[in-house]
């Protein structure tokens, strides 16, 4: 079969298209043939060595897929890597069916990026009807997820874009305003448009300054949530003694930690799949590259090109 290698960490130019023999599944766990490959900001770290988990040479990266198990059942399915290629294996217990009425991609959208956006807004920030979200690269996989869910859950959201067309894509969506992720003030960009109100929820990715930027217009009992460092920039340090002024929280949420646990992930999911089907939930399906071209789609997303759920199309 077809995969992508790495045997020296570094840019996206490490990846190589590769001919490997046919995983073996273990005990419980099932082969896939892989009809579409998700493609997640993490990977990027994972072919640098800079992800969360220490990573080892050679390199399988890629970590979810949907395809079809032997018995003919089409799955999503969590891989604990070589996701990038034409067969992947997967735990029985991370595989999730995908019903009729959603597609390979929309379906790739939901494992990491939906289950993330669920998580920070639900589960950390606990969002409540008419409170203010900030939500950073809102045009990325999380963030055309979190923008919908917070509207569906009665958020006034602002949707912070790096381009016009990012901008279009967050109202689309039902964001209620956008800030320019390059304004010269953020912090009077982002209470100008809560009305010059302090923000209630924040949900960051980017790091660095838009980290320090978005901590100083929480409002009391605010939330910050960072779940990513997209600018490779670290914030400033945050002095717990600081945070009493406000009463303001900040938490970190890595989606690693709910892997093993159905009830935070396959059930979240399978609610997730059925906003789909009716239709209050509209993934964002980004560009298909051919895993050939893996460095390429790599580009794509560290350069923030890219718009929704990327994808990879291991026929080619």
């Amino acid at each position: 079969m077809k995969a992508i290698q790495v045997i020296e960490f570094g840019a996206p130019e490490v990846m190589h298209l590769v001919d490997r023999p046919d995983p073996i599944p273990g005990e419980n766990e099932e082969l896939i043939e892989v009809t579409s490959i998700g493609v997640n900001y993490a990977d990027t770290h994972q072919i640098e060595n800079s992800y969360r988990v220490p990573q080892t040479l050679p390199l399988y990266p890629g970590l979810e897929v949907v395809g079809k198990t032997s018995s003919g059942r089409r799955v999503l399915a969590s891989v604990a890597g070589g996701g990038y290629a034409q067969k992947a294996v997967a735990k029985k217990e991370n595989i999730i069916d995908i019903p009729d009425g959603v597609s390979d991609e929309q379906a790739l959208a939901m494992l990491v990026q939906g289950t993330t956006a669920w998580h920070i807004l639900k589960t950390i920030a606990h969002i409540q009807p008419g409170e203010s979200v900030v939500i950073h690269a809102a045009a990325g996989g999380v963030g055309t997820v979190s923008v919908q869910l917070a509207k569906m859950w009665g958020g006034k959201v602002i949707a912070v874009t790096s381009s016009k067309e990012k901008s279009e894509l967050a109202l689309s969506l039902g964001a209620d305003v956008t800030v320019d992720a390059k304004s010269a003030d953020l912090q009077a960009a982002l209470l100008a448009a809560n009305g010059g109100k302090r923000i209630d929820i924040v949900l960051e990715m980017v790091g660095g300054k838009t980290f320090d930027d978005s901590l100083a217009v929480l409002a009391p009992f605010g939330r910050l949530v960072c779940f990513g460092s997209a600018s490779r920039t670290p914030a400033t340090p945050v002095i717990p003694t600081a945070l009493l002024s406000g009463t303001k929280i900040v938490a970190g949420f890595w989606l690693g930690n709910c892997f093993g646990n159905p009830a935070l992930v396959n059930d979240v999911i399978v609610e997730l799949f059925g906003l789909i089907k009716s239709g209050k939930l509209k993934p964002v399906v980004g560009e298909i590259f051919p895993l050939s071209q893996a460095p390429a789609c790599h580009r794509a997303i560290l350069a923030r090109t890219s718009t929704g759920k990327v994808t990879l199309d291991p026929t080619s």
